[in-house]
């Protein structure tokens, strides 16, 4: 069970790490630049995938980390 959770934590990482980064526009507004930041930004294709890929593996991960601590 420790190898499954193992596993999955690891491509859980590698998901979010393939993530578009969204905080560039956060480093405007401290150094006062014009930014977007509040605007609807929609995900599309493979953007939109890896967000709901992330999503998921991330409640399987919660839920076996629940399983082994019970």
């Amino acid at each position: 069970m420790e190898i499954v959770l193992l596993t999955i934590s690891l491509f859980l990482i590698a998901l979010v790490l393939l993530q578009s980064s969204k905080a560039e526009s956060a480093s405007n507004i401290i150094s006062g630049g014009n930014s977007d930041l509040f605007a609807n930004r929609k995900e599309r294709g493979g953007e939109l995938f890896i967000s709901r890929l992330t999503l998921t593996v991330g409640i399987i991960f919660f839920i076996l980390c629940l399983i082994m601590g019970f």
